[in-house]
C-alpha cells in the first residue's frame, strides 16, 4: 500500500491551520499542505504566524514560494523548528502577482534555477523536498518540455513531483481560469511515471470523486485533490478505510462537529474570532438535506460575531442536523 496515496492541495485562503485541523478529524492519514508561504513573508514577516500548526495535523507539508536558493534555504531552516514532514516548492501558481516575484509557474522556464532551489532546500532540511508544477506554460507545452524539466530537477535530488495536469497560461487568464480553461492532459502525467519509474509522481487537477482517485492510482503514486475537498470536506470520510486500510468507522458529520467544538472554544479563548474557525464548515453538509439552511446559519453566525462560541455552535448542531 502506498505511503501517501492521497493529499489535499495547498489553497490560498483555504488550507489554513483551522481547516487542516478540521480535515484531520475526518481523515487521520491524508497528507495535508499549508497555503503557499513566500520566502519574504517567512524571513521578514513573523514566521510563527505562518508556520505554527497543531500536532494533530501531521502528516503535513509546508509549501514555499520563492526562487532565490539562499532565501529558500533560510526559510527551510526556520520551518525545520516546526517539524514539518515535507517541504514543497511551488512551480505551478500562474498568478500575475506571484510572477512579479519570480515565483510559481513561470519558473518552469528556468529548470536549472529550480534545481538549484531544490539543492538548497535539501541541504537545509532532513525531510523530503518535493516540487509542485504544471505540465507546461504558454506555448511550452510539449511532453518533451515537461520531461526535460522533470529530469533536470530530479538530478538535484527531487524524488517527488506533484503535477497539475494542465498547462498554465501566464498572460490572459486569471488563476481561477487557469484551474479550468486549459484542458486536462492526464496522459502526460501517466507517461512521466512510465518514463521515470523511480520518481514519485502525484497527479493533480480536475479530480472530484474517490472512484477517480482509485482509477488514477493504477498509473501514478498519488493523487492530490483541491477545491472539491473545500466544497465537500466530507468526501474524505471514506479515505482512511479505502486507501489506507484503516478499520476506524467513518465519522458522522455530527460527530465531527462535536469533535471540532473544543477546538473552536480553545481558539476563541486565545483571541481567534469565531468566524475564522467556522468559515470552513460551509460545505460540510454539501448535497445533503438542509444544506442551504446550514450555510445560511453559518453565515449568520459569522456576521453576528458571537462571543459565546461553543454554546452557539452546540445549539446550531443540535437543532436540525441529526
Amino acid at each position: 500500500m502506498l505511503a501517501n496515496p492521497l493529499s489535499v492541495a495547498p489553497m490560498m485562503e483555504r488550507t489554513d491551520s483551522h481547516f487542516r485541523y478540521f480535515l484531520r478529524l475526518i481523515s487521520k492519514r491524508v497528507l495535508l499542505y499549508t497555503e503557499m508561504l513566500t520566502t519574504g513573508a517567512l524571513i521578514h514577516g513573523g514566521h510563527e504566524r505562518y508556520l505554527r500548526f497543531h500536532p494533530l495535523e501531521h502528516p503535513i507539508a509546508a509549501q514555499f514560494g520563492g526562487s532565490d536558493p539562499g532565501e529558500l534555504a533560510q526559510s527551510a531552516k526556520i520551518a525545520s523548528d516546526y517539524d514539518y514532514d515535507e517541504i514543497n516548492l511551488n512551480v505551478g501558481c500562474p498568478s500575475g502577482r506571484v510572477q512579479k516575484g519570480r515565483i510559481g509557474a513561470c519558473l518552469m522556464a528556468e529548470p536549472k534555477r529550480v534545481a538549484e532551489c531544490v539543492e538548497a532546500l535539501r541541504a537545509a532540511v532532513s525531510v523530503p523536498v518535493s516540487v509542485k508544477t504544471r505540465i507546461g506554460i504558454d506555448h511550452h507545452d510539449s511532453y518533451e518540455f515537461l520531461a526535460s524539466f522533470v529530469e533536470e530537477v530530479a538530478t538535484a535530488g527531487c524524488k517527488k513531483f506533484v503535477i497539475h495536469a494542465r498547462k498554465a497560461l501566464l498572460n490572459g487568464l486569471s488563476p481561477k481560469e487557469n484551474r479550468t480553461v486549459p484542458p486536462l492532459r492526464y496522459d502526460s502525467v501517466f507517461r512521466i511515471k512510465q518514463d521515470y519509474p523511480d520518481l514519485e509522481i502525484v497527479l493533480n487537477g480536475g479530480i472530484s470523486t474517490l472512484d477517480q482517485v482509485a482509477s488514477h492510482l493504477e498509473q501514478v503514486d498519488g493523487v492530490m485533490i483541491g477545491r472539491e475537498v473545500y466544497r465537500n470536506p466530507y468526501l474524505l470520510s471514506a479515505v482512511d478505510r479505502r486507501f489506507y486500510g484503516e478499520s476506524r468507522p467513518e465519522p458522522s458529520r455530527i460527530e465531527l462537529l462535536h469533535e471540532y467544538l473544543p477546538y473552536i472554544e480553545e481558539q476563541f479563548n486565545q483571541g481567534v474570532f469565531l468566524s475564522t474557525t467556522i468559515r470552513h464548515l460551509f460545505g460540510l453538509f454539501h448535497a445533503r438535506p438542509h444544506s442551504k439552511e446550514w450555510r445560511r446559519k453559518i453565515n449568520e453566525l459569522i456576521q453576528t460575531k458571537s462571543s459565546d462560541a461553543s454554546n452557539v455552535m452546540a445549539g446550531l448542531i443540535e437543532s436540525n442536523y441529526h
